[in-house]
């Protein structure tokens, strides 16, 4: 397939798993827009390599998805910088692990601003445009999270609830309008945070990567793999064909057999 002459829209695609997705969809032709923290330096190589390796454009806008203004400004600078907006990927999203009792109101109002609300600006921002071509492609990036639940993640898993309830209302609202919306629900992805936690454990129990690669894969998954950034950037590229425009409302899942058990 090609996405050629489609515009992309991925939050959060600075690292990890939307950098995946924003690299899967340059490389089947989508131009993209960035968005993300991280070092000014670093994000404007990493735009124009991204560019000069797919021939692509690409372009970076550092909303911050937690103010609703700005989350409709980065839909419209898209259209207005990149022609149009045809894809939208809602993937930015932050953690916090305390339990209930000692979680703090401010963790859990900024979680549910960027991880649930910002998802539903972007969707509300970017439908019009969509419903006005006839064609639209929304992939909200859940979690394994958005489905079941653990311990000390009352916000996160919140959330991700929400996302995936948010994804099926949209589903159904405009199911005849062209557009599909679905939600992407990945177990244990190994980004580079996880990278970090895991180095962390390494230190604290003075143990190895391969044993505490693990021991985490363990705590959740009947396979013991990570899914990668790429996995899920190509599960989103199949999305956004032909062939899957009729899977609309779908929390689908890439967990290593997680919500199997």
């Amino acid at each position: 397939m090609t996405l050629r002459g489609k515009v992309a829209l991925v939050t959060g695609s600075t690292s990890g798993i939307g950098l995946g997705v924003a690299r899967a969809l340059a490389a089947e032709g989508a131009d993209i827009m960035l968005n993300g923290f991280g070092d000014t330096d670093q994000i404007e190589k990493l735009r124009e390599g991204l560019s000069k390796e797919f021939s692509v454009k690409v372009e970076y806008d550092g909303a911050d998805l937690m103010k609703p203004e700005q989350v409709a400004a980065i839909v419209e600078k898209t259209r207005t910088i990149l022609g149009s907006l045809d894809i939208l990927v809602n993937n930015a999203g932050i953690q916090f692990v305390a339990p209930i009792e000692e979680f703090p109101d401010a963790k859990w109002d900024a979680i549910l601003a960027l991880n649930l609300s910002a998802v539903f600006h972007a969707m509300k921002a970017a439908i019009p445009g969509m419903k006005a071509k006839k064609w639209g492609r929304i992939i909200n990036i859940a979690s394994a999270h958005g489905l079941v639940a653990s311990p000390f993640k009352v916000a996160y898993v919140a959330a991700k609830h929400g996302v995936v309830g948010a994804t099926k209302v949209a589903a159904i609202e405009l199911a005849n309008d062209g557009i599909t919306v679905n939600a992407i629900c990945p177990g244990w992805v190994l980004t580079p945070l996880v990278q970090q936690q895991l180095e962390d454990r390494v230190q604290e129990f003075s143990t190895d990567l391969a044993i505490e690669t693990e021991k985490l894969l363990r705590e959740k998954q009947p396979m013991l793999k990570f899914t990668t950034p790429e996995s899920v950037g190509a599960m989103s590229v199949f999305l956004c064909s032909d062939a899957a425009e009729t899977i609309t409302g779908s929390p689908i899942t890439i967990d290593g057999g997680w919500l199997a058990q």
